[in-house]
């Protein structure tokens, strides 16, 4: 029909839309965190990520809700702005952004961590600023990773992932000092506090199940399917990670079960890899390591590099800068650059720090994305308590204080640095909007993707 020309068509399934978002969540995303909360929560990693999965889920819940109301890109930003107000909505895509600016310095350190583990001898450094180098080069000349290409690397990653469980089953059922018990879920000693405090690094694994929101246009009967999705992909995720933690902590119960086969816990799983398959697997599983550090970093680099790009494009940041494509290879080729000089952070953080720090603009999204249920809700009834009240305003408000909670949780370095970026947001929106007497700008998400 020449009225659909131009248009997304809608050709996208709920099995299409709900493996594009276990696409985003890596598979080998369990073992990049393992290490540094079975320290913090003393072998409890498996009920930390059963607290992270109940945020997440009240999340969803809210995202359902959310996407059917707002069938466009641009999330927790765009609920914000739309039904709490458009200046609140640009601090929250503002905290937000750290995560676009962090993840690329995230795979720079995972980098740095699974392949100083096989190559102990070359300077930690060398590997951060090495992929560093090669991303943004890639970048730069407009690399493009096809679709087949990227469900090849998830499913190679998988594979290896279910190696890893088989092996590691094969050693606990052949090791009589080891045995399967509700132990990493609950034990006596356990400790809320610490538990939440894995929960709140643990979320790093489950960034990007709400990217599939920016599919809406494309996805049939979307607001039938795009919900379902959005649960799906919360639910396949969390019980693959639980479930891949348990059998680690069940033969690791605690960290010094760990330090008897590594000094440095952040690199705990090439460890485990080594000690339960040899040299030969864990080989093959730092191949799935790196192939999960590569594509991640060119991506988040791409996004956040053209997030600036139309951040600068709206003149919502120095648009000569930010705005600029370079003519030869039509990519933003300042931003790309930009993004890889933050990366380079990666040189004086460690995993955990650098993980709260993405947390904190994930925390806020989520956050704000529950409330934006509520602020609907009471736009449409006010105060009256109707039958609609449990969905739209009891459970997103358990969901937000419980990501409040997991919020308050993280890193003192990664709160102080997030919160003093979200204070110069602050004053750099009393700037553009000249003491709030012109509108905030706004993100045209939809010319951007």
């Amino acid at each position: 029909m020449p009225g659909d020309e131009g248009q997304l068509k809608r050709r996208l399934k709920l099995r299409h839309v709900v493996f594009i978002g276990l696409a985003y969540m890596s598979p080998f995303a369990v073992f990049d965190t393992f290490g540094i909360v079975s320290r913090s929560t003393d072998g409890h990693v498996p009920a930390s990520y059963i607290i992270v999965t109940i945020a997440i889920l009240f999340t969803a819940f809210s995202y359902g809700k959310m996407v059917k109301l707002f069938p466009v890109a641009g999330s927790a930003y765009t609920y914000t702005r739309r039904t709490i107000g458009s200046g609140l909505g640009f601090l929250v895509g503002w905290a937000a952004l750290l995560d676009y600016l962090f993840l690329p310095m995230i795979n720079a350190l995972l980098a740095k961590i699974y392949l100083s583990a096989e190559f102990p001898s070359v300077p930690g450094w060398a590997w951060i600023v090495g992929l560093l180098v090669v991303i943004t080069v890639l970048n730069i000349v407009g690399v493009k990773i096809t679709a087949t290409a990227n469900v090849l690397m998830v499913l190679y990653q998988l594979v290896i992932a279910i190696v890893f469980v088989v092996l590691t089953i094969r050693v606990i059922t052949a090791d009589n000092a080891a045995q399967f018990s509700l132990g990493p879920f609950y034990s006596m000693d356990m400790q809320t506090g610490s538990l939440f405090a894995g929960a709140s690094v643990l979320a790093l694994a489950f960034l990007g199940f709400d990217a599939v929101t920016t599919l809406a246009e494309e996805t049939i009967e979307p607001k039938k399917n795009m919900p379902k999705a959005i649960f799906l992909i919360a639910l396949l995720g969390a019980g693959f990670f639980t479930a891949v933690t348990y059998f680690m902590q069940t033969l690791f119960p605690d960290v010094s079960a760990l330090s008897a086969i590594t000094h440095d816990i952040a690199a705990a799983s090439p460890h485990i890899a080594l000690y339960i398959g040899g040299i030969v697997f864990q080989t093959i599983f730092l191949s799935g390591a790196f192939i999960s550090v590569l594509s991640s970093g060119l991506a988040s680099q791409t996004s956040a590099s053209r997030l600036l790009y139309a951040m600068g494009r709206d003149g919502i940041l120095f648009k000569k800068f930010f705005g600029y494509i370079q003519p030869r290879f039509g990519t933003p080729l300042l931003n790309i650059v930009v993004i890889g000089i933050v990366a380079l952070t990666a040189l004086f953080l460690d995993l955990n720090t650098a993980t709260s720090l993405i947390n904190f603009g994930a925390f806020t999204a989520f956050a704000f994305v529950n409330l934006s249920v509520v602020a609907y809700y009471l736009r449409q009834h006010g105060f009256r308590i109707v039958r609609s009240a449990v969905g739209w305003l009891i459970v997103p408000l358990i969901g937000f204080i419980i990501n409040v909670y997991l919020w308050y949780s993280l890193d003192m370095v990664a709160m102080i640095v997030g919160l003093s970026w979200t204070a110069i947001g602050f004053l750099y929106l009393l700037y553009i909007t000249k003491f709030f007497t012109a509108p905030a700008p706004q993100v045209a998400f939809e010319e951007a993707e």
